[in-house]
């Protein structure tokens, strides 16, 4: 049958399909197109970015389906056309689309996550490209195992070759995996993070520079760099600075003389200490400085001023400008910081000096 009916009018087939195709493909992208910008001005009222990203990942896989899908209309609509070799193409057409839309819209809402929520995770902050390329990989993988398997292809021994490839792999890259791993531990247990300060138990001390997914990188000082596997990181004992806040107690050890009114030097100490922390970079202007006598020394009597700073590297600074100022003030006061003393007992040293010898005369 190559003519029919059309409001009375005869059409040949071969017209009938491009008319419906361009049809229904014609309303139901104008009618997308009115629902898309209905969504996307509800979804900029929203505080969550989730339903914006559901919404671009889903705009060029829909199109993909509304194209396919007039395929699957045309054969629906035209059930008296003969070309059954034709039906059958846009059947497989309209199933292979729909397919690979679905593929492609998991693949885009995944890495707009990613992308949206990187800065958030560190590992994914320092390399997004490799995070993403991971998901891409995984996502078209199992979207092909599933094309596959739709088109009754058995997918079992494919699965078996990748169980045998995926064991050879994690065998050949033991170490890589190991680091990898840890790098996930990092991320989840949080230990560090960062930006921390840490000391390792070797004993250096550094600001996290990165935790990538195999290695982290530890800024020292001097602003040299220590890079550790994640696996030795995650082994090794860490003290923590910033934990559990990033302010931090700033300890100064003192001693003065035992003739000294130590209530005196409690009231002067306090006051320097106070100074201290509102004028110096670094410290905090709220905290209340306090001393605590601690040890009757061989020459002095000695105490711990408490101050505080607002990070470990301010306790630098801090511990500087307070000695200046507490040595001047002490000046001012009177208070005397001892210098180390030896006695010498010289009555107690003569008496055990051997007696000196009777001199024998000489014979001429």
């Amino acid at each position: 049958m190559d003519h029919f009916g059309f409001f009375g009018l005869p059409v040949t087939i071969w017209l009938a399909i491009p008319l419906a195709y361009f049809l229904w493909v014609s309303v139901l992208t104008f009618a997308k197109r009115v629902v898309f910008v209905f969504l996307k001005r509800v979804t900029a009222r929203t505080k969550t970015h989730l339903d914006d990203l559901f919404i671009h990942a889903a705009d060029f896989p829909l199109t993909l389906w509304i194209l396919a899908s007039g395929g699957f209309v045309v054969e629906r609509m035209l059930p008296a056309m003969e070309q059954k070799d034709l039906t059958g193409y846009f059947i497989i057409t309209y199933k292979l689309v729909i397919i690979i839309s679905v593929i492609m819209f998991v693949d885009r809402f995944i890495n707009g996550l990613v992308k949206e929520y990187s800065n958030k995770i560190e590992v994914i902050k320092m390399s997004p490209e490799v995070t993403q390329g991971v998901i891409r990989i995984i996502v078209l993988g199992l979207g092909g195992l599933v094309l596959l398997d739709s088109f009754g292809v058995s997918i079992t021994p494919v699965l078996a070759s990748l169980g045998i490839g995926s064991l050879a792999v994690a065998l050949a890259l033991q170490p890589t995996l190991e680091n990898f791993f840890a790098g996930l531990q990092l991320i989840i247990d949080k230990p560090v993070q960062v930006g921390h300060f840490i000391k390792l138990d070797s004993g250096e001390e550094g600001y996290v520079h990165k935790i990538g997914w195999w290695s982290s990188w530890i800024r020292l000082l001097p602003n040299n760099m220590i890079v550790l596997p994640n696996k030795l990181l995650v082994n090794t004992r860490i003290l923590n600075y910033y934990y559990p806040s990033i302010d931090l107690a700033v300890l100064v050890q003192v001693g003065v003389h035992y003739q000294s009114n130590l209530e005196h030097v409690e009231k002067v100490t306090i006051e320097v200490g106070r100074q201290t922390m509102k004028e110096v970079q670094g410290g905090v202007p709220d905290f209340e400085p306090f001393i605590r006598f601690h040890t009757f020394d061989a020459y002095s009597i000695n105490f711990s001023v408490i101050l505080r700073g607002k990070e470990f590297v301010d306790n630098y600074l801090i511990k500087h400008e307070f000695i200046k100022r507490l040595h001047k003030r002490y000046a001012e006061e009177g208070i005397v910081i001892p210098y180390p003393i030896r006695a010498l007992n010289y009555d107690q040293e003569k008496a055990f000096e051997p007696a000196p010898q009777a001199q024998v005369p000489q014979r001429r």
